[in-house]
């Protein structure tokens, strides 16, 4: 039923796959992988903790965990039931296809990184509330991505399949965050408003 759209998927990734240089695939590798990221990463963490009131922070940074651990989660879930083998490993193209570092994993769809990184850029670009912010993450998501078809591992529809989930994803946790939220700024205004009562009433009583 969808024999069309798999085809243009191979045709998509045989062409954007086959745009490499050797210059490039040490970029693709760097850009790809996890621990690149660190440094971006510590910076995200330490602007959340610096924009955020005290100890806010620590209910930003576990919904975000949240995030990335539902996409990464899905991701699986749906590689295991659809056993999509990844270009590397196709039987019909893999000759064709150019890889960097081997053809490591068995399954494609969709690609944990896109939806990981679409995620997170979705989630925190609400946060920031701030356009240049949005158009940073959702570009550095973009970039991550293609690298994954670049080295040969995911096709275009792994990549925009798994962009969606993370964005849904992202979107989801943050509605449910700002309402978490506004919960516990409601619950504090509350304490402090009948603390406030209690010691006017023990005012009252030291006054009579």
């Amino acid at each position: 039923m969808f024999q069309w759209l798999i085809d243009l998927d191979k045709t998509l990734f045989l062409f954007l796959n086959g745009i490499n240089s050797p210059e490039w695939d040490s970029v693709m590798v760097w850009i790809s992988a996890k621990y690149s990221w660190i440094p971006l990463y510590a910076i995200l963490v330490f602007t959340i903790i610096y924009r955020e009131r005290p100890y806010n922070f620590i209910y930003t940074i576990v919904f975000v965990i949240i995030v990335i651990f539902l996409c990464d989660q899905s991701s699986n879930l749906f590689k295991a039931l659809t056993e999509r083998l990844r270009p590397c490993n196709d039987p019909g193209i893999r000759h064709l296809v150019h890889t960097v570092n081997g053809c490591r994993g068995s399954f494609s769809f969709f690609s944990a990184h896109a939806s990981n990184t679409f995620g997170l850029a979705a989630f925190l670009a609400c946060w920031f509330k701030c356009n240049k912010w949005g158009v940073f993450l959702f570009s550095w998501a973009a970039i991550k991505s293609y690298s994954r078809i670049y080295l040969g591992v995911h096709f275009p529809l792994d990549i925009i399949c798994g962009a969606a989930a993370g964005i849904v994803i992202g979107l989801t946790i943050y509605g449910l965050y700002v309402r978490v939220m506004v919960y516990l700024e409601r619950k504090i205004k509350d304490r402090k408003a009948a603390k406030r009562r209690l010691e006017k009433a023990k005012n009252n009583k030291l006054n009579k």
